[in-house]
């Protein structure tokens, strides 16, 4: 059986520099074969010199220019149809990445991979990345509800032009994203230089023991193989309140019963399911070594059991969970009832 091809989904609202982030990574690639499924429309394309003498990516454009709205029609279809080239052997790519338009909503593209049986099987959605514009995407969460949605949604955020703005703006910017999505971590780039170890194969979407929240963000130095430095967040003062409908929560408690943990998981998702963008747990489970790891995207949800417990080690259980309206005081409650 042929290895699945690892799928990267690239977000971010109009303007932010994606096409800039996928400019250098065909430029400084190691030219392995790469398929670059992207919207018609935009500011700036795909083409001219940086695809001269790349005889090894293959760009596909969706003639309706908006993937969110064509997931159960071309989308899907020129996914498939990718596959059955490739298959042929008359398309090559060992990985994929899909730019979405600046106004898509990734939630039906994320689902697309999971329900679909063929796609699921054929293609590894690895990661969610979504670049912030610093300069302007205060008032595009104020005015744009796709913005929160596509932060939310992220693994991995990518702020941009921050170079451009004084650094309160720049701290502002950086607080409410981690309020919308604590989970990912933050790299500021610049000119869309960033190596492709900080944005390709992170496995996002593996059932792993790893769920911290971020506490901080990193500067990404193109012409270094690390971050170059690591800053903690700084909560300035707000000249404004922030009202964003998608926010993040985390939720700790210790031992858990496995039937009250199951009743509470099933309850949020049958309930509030639409509403949940990505959530994840690791789960401490009364009478078991090894932690329960859940992993969801709206009502599509995975189980399993990850590593074990350590005889040193203090059981604790984390559940993270992006959402919009959610009645936090009251799952707050429930998830505490789930305790031993």
């Amino acid at each position: 059986m042929n290895q699945a091809v690892s799928v990267t989904l690239l977000t971010g609202f109009l303007g932010s520099g994606k096409t800039t982030l996928l400019n250098y990574f065909l430029a400084h690639c190691d030219n392995a074969p790469v398929a670059i499924l992207e919207n018609e429309f935009g500011a700036v394309n795909i083409d001219g010199a940086l695809l001269r003498g790349g005889e090894n990516v293959n760009v596909v454009e969706l003639s309706n220019g908006c993937v969110c709205c064509s997931v159960r029609g071309e989308f899907t279809a020129a996914l498939r149809e990718m596959l059955e080239k490739r298959a042929a052997g008359t398309l090559k790519f060992e990985r994929l990445i899909v730019e979405t338009t600046g106004l898509a909503d990734p939630a039906p593209i994320v689902q697309t991979f999971f329900v679909d049986e063929h796609l699921r099987e054929a293609l590894r959605l690895d990661a969610v990345i979504a670049l912030a514009d610093a300069e302007h995407i205060s008032r595009q969460l104020d005015e744009h509800a796709v913005a929160a949605s596509q932060l939310g949604f992220a693994d991995r955020i990518l702020l941009t032009k921050a170079d451009r703005v004084d650094e309160e703006t720049k701290q502002l910017a950086l607080d409410r994203i981690n309020r919308i999505n604590n989970k990912a971590d933050l790299f500021e780039i610049v000119n869309g230089e960033c190596p492709e170890e900080f944005w390709l194969d992170l496995n996002a979407f593996e059932l792993t023991d790893n769920i911290d929240v971020a506490a901080g963000f990193h500067v990404i130095r193109a012409d270094t193989s690390h971050p170059d430095r690591f800053q903690p967040f700084r909560k300035m003062p707000a000249k404004r309140s922030w009202d964003d409908a998608i926010q993040a929560h985390v939720f700790d408690a210790g031992m858990l019963d496995v039937k009250k943990i199951g009743a509470f998981m099933e309850s949020c998702i049958a309930r509030f399911g639409n509403d949940m963008l990505r959530y994840k747990g690791v789960l401490a489970i009364a009478d078991h070594p090894q932690r329960l790891i859940v992993q969801g995207v709206h009502k599509v949800v995975g189980f399993d059991y990850g590593s074990m417990w350590h005889p040193s080690e203090s059981r604790v259980s984390r559940l993270v969970i992006i959402g919009r309206y959610l009645p936090i005081d009251e799952l707050r409650q429930e998830f505490a009832a789930t305790t031993i």
